[in-house]
Protein backbone atom coordinates (compact mmCIF):
# COMPACT_ATOMS: atom_id res chain seq x y z
CA UNK A 1 0.00 0.00 0.00
CA UNK A 2 1.41 3.13 -1.20
CA UNK A 3 1.34 6.42 0.89
CA UNK A 4 -1.39 7.93 -0.84
CA UNK A 5 -3.68 5.34 0.37
CA UNK A 6 -3.28 5.21 3.81
CA UNK A 7 -6.09 6.74 6.09
CA UNK A 8 -3.37 7.58 8.86
CA UNK A 9 0.28 8.05 9.42
CA UNK A 10 1.86 8.97 12.70
CA UNK A 11 3.82 11.99 13.03
CA UNK A 12 7.67 10.87 13.11
CA UNK A 13 8.72 14.22 14.21
CA UNK A 14 7.09 13.97 17.34
CA UNK A 15 8.49 12.03 19.62
CA UNK A 16 6.87 8.04 19.75
CA UNK A 17 5.34 6.53 22.42
CA UNK A 18 8.21 5.08 23.77
CA UNK A 19 9.88 8.40 24.70
CA UNK A 20 6.84 9.05 26.89
CA UNK A 21 5.53 7.54 30.37
CA UNK A 22 3.35 4.67 30.69
CA UNK A 23 -0.30 5.63 29.71
CA UNK A 24 -1.06 5.17 33.86
CA UNK A 25 1.73 8.08 34.49
CA UNK A 26 0.09 10.11 31.95
CA UNK A 27 -3.67 9.88 32.81
CA UNK A 28 -2.55 10.55 36.52
CA UNK A 29 -0.58 13.51 35.92
CA UNK A 30 -3.03 14.80 34.16
CA UNK A 31 -5.58 14.37 36.58
CA UNK A 32 -3.42 16.35 39.11
CA UNK A 33 -3.31 19.47 36.91
CA UNK A 34 0.33 18.14 35.89
CA UNK A 35 2.30 17.74 32.34
CA UNK A 36 1.25 14.18 31.22
CA UNK A 37 4.18 14.41 29.57
CA UNK A 38 6.89 15.74 32.31
CA UNK A 39 4.99 16.21 35.41
CA UNK A 40 6.17 19.65 36.09
CA UNK A 41 4.21 22.28 34.06
CA UNK A 42 0.64 22.77 34.35
CA UNK A 43 -2.42 21.30 32.16
CA UNK A 44 -5.07 24.30 32.70
CA UNK A 45 -4.19 28.10 33.04
CA UNK A 46 -7.93 28.52 34.09
CA UNK A 47 -10.53 26.10 35.21
CA UNK A 48 -10.63 24.22 31.76
CA UNK A 49 -8.49 26.27 29.46
CA UNK A 50 -5.73 24.06 28.33
CA UNK A 51 -2.26 26.22 28.68
CA UNK A 52 -1.51 25.88 25.04
CA UNK A 53 2.22 24.24 25.73
CA UNK A 54 3.88 22.64 28.53
CA UNK A 55 6.08 25.69 30.31
CA UNK A 56 8.31 23.10 31.47
CA UNK A 57 8.79 20.52 28.54
CA UNK A 58 7.22 22.19 25.77
CA UNK A 59 4.90 19.53 24.81
CA UNK A 60 1.95 20.99 22.58
CA UNK A 61 -1.18 20.80 25.02
CA UNK A 62 -3.19 23.48 23.85
CA UNK A 63 -3.40 21.57 20.28
CA UNK A 64 -5.25 18.48 21.95
CA UNK A 65 -8.95 18.96 21.33
CA UNK A 66 -10.88 16.53 24.55
CA UNK A 67 -14.08 18.29 22.85
CA UNK A 68 -16.87 16.12 24.52
CA UNK A 69 -15.29 12.71 26.03
CA UNK A 70 -14.85 15.12 29.14
CA UNK A 71 -18.23 15.81 30.11
CA UNK A 72 -18.97 12.44 29.05
CA UNK A 73 -17.05 10.51 31.23
CA UNK A 74 -17.53 12.89 34.02
CA UNK A 75 -21.74 12.34 34.01
CA UNK A 76 -21.28 8.40 33.51
CA UNK A 77 -18.74 9.00 36.54
CA UNK A 78 -20.81 10.95 38.55
CA UNK A 79 -24.25 9.22 37.95
CA UNK A 80 -22.83 5.52 38.66
CA UNK A 81 -21.52 7.12 42.13
CA UNK A 82 -25.10 9.34 42.81
CA UNK A 83 -27.76 7.23 41.44
CA UNK A 84 -27.00 4.20 44.08
CA UNK A 85 -27.76 6.66 46.82
CA UNK A 86 -30.62 8.34 45.61
CA UNK A 87 -32.12 5.10 45.45
CA UNK A 88 -31.34 3.94 48.50
CA UNK A 89 -32.80 7.55 50.25
CA UNK A 90 -36.31 6.68 47.76
CA UNK A 91 -36.27 3.78 49.19
CA UNK A 92 -35.90 3.94 53.13
CA UNK A 93 -37.35 7.55 53.57
CA UNK A 94 -39.49 8.18 50.32
CA UNK A 95 -38.73 11.59 50.19
CA UNK A 96 -41.52 14.05 48.30
CA UNK A 97 -40.03 14.62 44.91
CA UNK A 98 -39.21 18.72 45.58
CA UNK A 99 -36.91 17.19 48.22
CA UNK A 100 -34.88 15.00 45.55
CA UNK A 101 -34.37 18.00 43.46
CA UNK A 102 -33.53 20.68 46.02
CA UNK A 103 -30.82 17.95 47.52
CA UNK A 104 -29.55 15.80 44.13
CA UNK A 105 -29.43 18.42 41.34
CA UNK A 106 -27.19 21.01 43.35
CA UNK A 107 -25.04 17.49 44.45
CA UNK A 108 -24.98 16.59 40.94
CA UNK A 109 -24.07 20.20 39.58
CA UNK A 110 -20.68 20.58 42.17
CA UNK A 111 -19.77 16.66 42.11
CA UNK A 112 -19.32 17.09 37.77
CA UNK A 113 -17.99 21.08 38.18
CA UNK A 114 -15.11 19.57 40.93
CA UNK A 115 -14.43 16.16 38.97
CA UNK A 116 -14.72 17.51 35.18
CA UNK A 117 -11.22 19.43 35.94
CA UNK A 118 -9.27 16.49 36.54
CA UNK A 119 -11.09 14.56 34.12
CA UNK A 120 -10.08 16.60 31.11
CA UNK A 121 -6.74 16.47 32.64
CA UNK A 122 -6.59 13.15 32.11
CA UNK A 123 -8.27 12.85 28.80
CA UNK A 124 -5.77 14.61 27.74
CA UNK A 125 -2.76 12.86 28.76
CA UNK A 126 -4.41 10.25 27.29
CA UNK A 127 -4.42 12.21 23.87
CA UNK A 128 -0.76 13.10 24.48
CA UNK A 129 -0.34 9.12 24.96
CA UNK A 130 -1.94 8.21 22.07
CA UNK A 131 -0.51 10.46 19.54
CA UNK A 132 -3.95 12.24 19.01
CA UNK A 133 -4.14 16.08 18.47
CA UNK A 134 -7.09 16.97 16.98
CA UNK A 135 -5.89 18.46 13.89
CA UNK A 136 -6.83 15.14 11.99
CA UNK A 137 -4.14 13.15 9.92
CA UNK A 138 -1.60 14.81 8.15
CA UNK A 139 1.54 13.53 6.44
CA UNK A 140 4.25 13.54 8.16
CA UNK A 141 6.75 14.89 5.89
CA UNK A 142 5.25 18.01 5.79
CA UNK A 143 6.19 20.99 7.29
CA UNK A 144 5.16 21.36 11.32
CA UNK A 145 1.83 23.10 11.82
CA UNK A 146 2.01 26.87 12.86
CA UNK A 147 1.81 28.03 16.21
CA UNK A 148 -1.20 27.28 17.95
CA UNK A 149 -2.48 31.05 17.74
CA UNK A 150 -1.69 31.38 13.63
CA UNK A 151 -3.98 28.01 13.27
CA UNK A 152 -7.01 29.67 14.53
CA UNK A 153 -9.64 31.10 12.31
CA UNK A 154 -9.95 34.74 12.60
CA UNK A 155 -13.11 36.05 13.38
CA UNK A 156 -15.36 38.27 11.44
CA UNK A 157 -16.73 41.41 13.01
CA UNK A 158 -20.14 41.53 11.48
CA UNK A 159 -22.86 39.25 13.11
CA UNK A 160 -24.25 36.53 10.57
CA UNK A 161 -27.48 37.70 8.99
CA UNK A 162 -27.46 41.76 10.20
CA UNK A 163 -24.89 43.16 7.71
CA UNK A 164 -24.00 45.18 11.14
CA UNK A 165 -20.16 45.09 12.96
Amino acid sequence: MDHQTRRWEPDRASPGPAALPPMTTMLLRGAMNRCPACGQGKVFQSYLRVVPACSHCGAALGRLRADDAPPYFTIFLVGHLLVPFIFLVERAWEPPMWLHMAVWLPLFTLVCMALLPPIKGAVVGWMLRLGIDGEGPRDSRAEPLPPASASAPARSAVRPGTGHG
